[in-house]
């Protein structure tokens, strides 16, 4: 009885370390990993706080247009009185009330301000755009950088079936060699030989699964997921590649999707409207004001009245800096010149972004060219296999030719995926240099 129980006890433990295992195994397609990287990835909701920091910017700016109330309150106590004659002769003391106060309460109203608040609440506005944009192509950087690990990993895990195939028959061989060596048929040479092979493909698997994990890593921490967490790659994005469109859909959706030229237009916007703030300043500002003052005691008459005093006031107020005709001229022909900048930057962008398009459609026509190539290459070698199988199976060929046939199968296989993959690589660089991804 007892030694059912442990054998029950032993059952039920190595079902739960199994259960948590699958749990830490998470497959997902590159859709899922982006709508993760969305919500969960430490890079993207840093800029989301930057644009939400901006939009409160707006709301400060439009603060400009209300109307300012000061209200101030103070109790002094005031020292005695001291008259003298012009040239300090004749002094002498005078009493003086000895509590003093005051209240004030100002309102005032911008009426008009040379455009200045306007174009300032602008330049705010285009600021949260920019920051919105900044979030954009964040969003995107992360999911390039995620769709290449995911890929990676991709051809990693590919690469390392093909050398646990290849261990599996250079292990078979081996055995063949030395029943063959104990027979007088084989030398001891050729087994070292092989030996060495094996090692040389086993060192290459660890050096491929070291890769796995450095690229799981990179992901599961891009992502903001438990370290433990083992992304599986969906096997079926292979199923369906992307169609080759014409290199002119590209540009244009270059043209209007580019986080970086949309940012070069707002900030050539906003030169246009940094320089209306400048030429604001040769404008005069007018506002409403009104005021009551509460104040004791009256110490503009001798001797003091200590009463107290009240009397409010209102009006029109308006200020102009006479300084600014001939500060601001200077500072006008730099936002043009800040303007001329931009222009010019926008241009250079432009050339930029169509020659990075450009390298990245000819690198994605490219791929679906050795994609066929690769394919031939399969079909071939399959032929091949088949050839030498039937060879080996009349005894007509050896069994080393045998598995340099199944090999180059295996890594004819190998490549054709690899190039599958590849066609997918450059599909989302494409778009990423686009800006649609």
């Amino acid at each position: 009885m007892v030694d059912f129980r442990k054998v029950l006890f032993l059952f039920l433990f190595s079902n739960c370390i199994l259960f948590l295992t699958a749990q830490n195994i998470r497959k997902m397609s590159i859709d899922e990993m982006f709508e993760i990287a969305d919500l969960c990835s430490r890079s993207v909701r840093t800029y989301r706080i930057a644009e939400e920091e901006a939009e409160q910017a707006v709301r400060v700016a439009k603060d400009a247009k209300l109307p300012a109330i000061e209200l101030s309150v103070s109790a002094s106590f005031l020292g005695d009185v001291w008259l003298s004659d012009r040239d300090f002769s004749n002094g002498q003391n005078a009493s003086m009330p000895h509590f003093g106060n005051n209240l004030a309460l100002e309102a005032s109203q911008i009426i008009y301000a040379g455009g200045a608040i306007s174009n300032k609440i602008a330049v705010s506005k285009l600021q949260y755009q920019l920051a919105q944009l900044d979030k954009e192509k964040n969003r995107q950087d992360i999911r390039f950088l995620l769709v290449g690990n995911y890929l990676e990993m991709y051809k990693l895990k590919n690469q390392a079936e093909v050398y646990r195939k290849n261990i599996e028959q250079t292990r078979k061989l081996l055995s063949d060699i030395t029943a063959k060596q104990v027979q007088g048929l084989a030398l001891k040479n050729d087994i070292t030989r092989y030996e060495l092979q094996l090692k040389s493909l086993e060192l290459a698997l660890t050096q491929i699964q070291n890769g796995i994990l450095i690229a799981n890593d990179q992901l599961v921490t891009v992502l903001g997921l438990p370290q433990e967490t083992i992304i599986d790659v969906d096997t079926c994005l292979l199923d369906k590649l992307p169609e080759l469109s014409g290199e002119l859909y590209w540009q244009e959706s270059a043209l209007t999707a580019s986080p970086d030229l949309q940012q070069m237009k707002l900030s050539i916007k906003q030169s246009h409207y940094n320089e209306k703030i400048i030429k604001s300043e040769r404008l005069p500002s007018l506002a409403l004001i009104a005021g009551d003052h509460f104040d004791g005691p009256i110490t503009i008459e001798v001797p003091p009245i200590n009463k107290n005093l009240n009397y409010w006031y209102v009006g029109i107020g308006l200020k102009y800096d006479i300084g600014s005709i001939y500060k601001s001229g200077k500072k006008v022909r730099q936002a043009r010149l800040s303007m001329q900048k931009a222009v010019e930057k926008d241009l250079l962008l432009q050339e930029n972004i169509h020659m990075n398009v450009k390298e990245a459609y000819i690198r994605f026509r490219e791929a679906f060219t050795v994609y066929d190539t690769q394919e031939k290459s399969l079909e071939l070698a399959e032929q091949n296999y088949k050839v030498i199988n039937n060879r080996y199976l009349n005894d007509l060929a050896l069994i080393t030719d045998m598995l340099d046939a199944s090999n180059s199968k295996l890594s004819a296989e190998l490549q054709v995926v690899n190039a599958r993959i590849n066609i997918l690589f450059n599909y989302y660089k494409l778009k990423k240099a686009s800006g649609n991804l």
